[in-house]
């Protein structure tokens, strides 16, 4: 099962504080959408409504075209997967994973036969009579995602459902939520603050920031040709250089008034912007590249950010001609 998400000219205000601005967003059928953004942007209120949690100031939201005005969370075809996964202790992971459809009346067998497929699709096989104790945090968030999925919902809202876990566990449950979701076809909404979460699991990505939409594409649109200067700082490292009229103070050359923004990965000894020269303040190896930091002579005072290959070995106070190979010019 799953189903289309539409969100129209939706508005949350709580008292003086307005959560969202006049939000429009389609979502389409068995799409895994992300939304990011800082605390506060507003994604996890969006998820909310979408839920049934809450009821919008305004505007309206469809699943599958249905107006979910007035429509109990219960009663709408959408499940949630929480950070905390809210497991119940004294139940087998085949009673918690079953205990959804138990609400709807399912009867026993019909029930254990459901939780057993959902615990092998999450790579749980067999583990049917153990306790949610008896689990890793991984594993946890397995069975919840086996509960959610249970109940054949047409939209999976997931609420930074990796937050609590390591970097390593979380890398690796990326890829099995991706996997699943490939699987079941299921559509799924994914809010977390982490942009490498984002970009690795996500078909397209919804920034977000104080309450409306900042930036929305693929990941590889929303690094590389990020729409607002928000969106470009948000995503990770960039380089900004003021552009008036075409100029910019490092010679650097580009038709319209704006911020050229350059991510540091961008900036090397050959490229089709010249950056002119620069000297080296100093350099990091990170594991998969170096990172460096070079003072442009016609601009001592302002820092570049430069990601040079693993291999490179920049001699302290050398001067080297730097290029940008990519780029975008922002509206500022």
């Amino acid at each position: 099962m799953t189903a289309d998400v539409t969100i129209l000219h939706v508005s949350q205000h709580y008292a003086a504080t307005t959560a969202l601005d006049d939000v429009s967003l389609t979502v389409a059928a068995g799409e895994f959408v992300v939304l990011l953004g800082p605390s506060g942007c507003g994604k996890t209120t969006l998820l909310n409504l979408i839920g049934g949690f809450a009821e919008p100031s305004a505007g309206q939201i469809l699943i599958g075209g249905r107006d979910m005005a007035g429509v109990a969370p219960a009663a709408r075809p959408t499940t949630t997967v929480f950070q905390d996964y809210a497991l119940f202790p004294h139940m087998t992971l085949a009673e918690n994973v079953a205990f959804g459809l138990r609400m709807r009346g399912m009867g026993r067998d019909e029930r254990r036969a459901r939780a057993q497929e959902m615990l092998a699709l999450v790579g749980l096989p067999g583990g049917d009579d153990r306790r949610p104790h008896e689990l890793s945090g991984g594993q946890r968030q397995r069975v919840a995602l086996a509960r959610a999925l249970a109940v054949w919902p047409d939209v999976l809202l997931l609420d930074e459902p990796l937050g609590a876990l390591d970097l390593k566990l979380r890398r690796a449950m990326q890829d099995e939520l991706k996997a699943i979701q490939r699987r079941v076809g299921t559509t799924f909404i994914h809010v977390t603050h982490d942009q490498e979460e984002a970009m690795a699991i996500a078909d397209r990505i919804v920034v977000m920031n104080q309450g409306r939409i900042a930036d929305l594409g693929p990941p590889r649109d929303v690094y590389l040709q990020p729409k607002t200067l928000f969106s470009a700082e948000f995503m990770g490292e960039i380089n900004k250089i003021p552009v008036h009229a075409g100029h910019s103070p490092l010679g650097a050359s580009v038709p319209g008034t704006g911020m050229l923004c350059i991510r540091p990965e961008a900036i090397g000894p050959t490229g089709s912007l010249p950056l002119g020269p620069a000297r080296l303040l100093d350099a990091a190896f990170f594991g998969t590249h170096v990172r460096a930091r070079y003072a442009p002579l016609a601009r001592p005072d302002w820092v570049l950010t430069v990601h040079l290959p693993q291999t490179a070995r920049p001699e302290p106070d050398s001067v080297a001609e730097l290029y940008a190979q990519s780029y975008v010019l922002l509206e500022t």
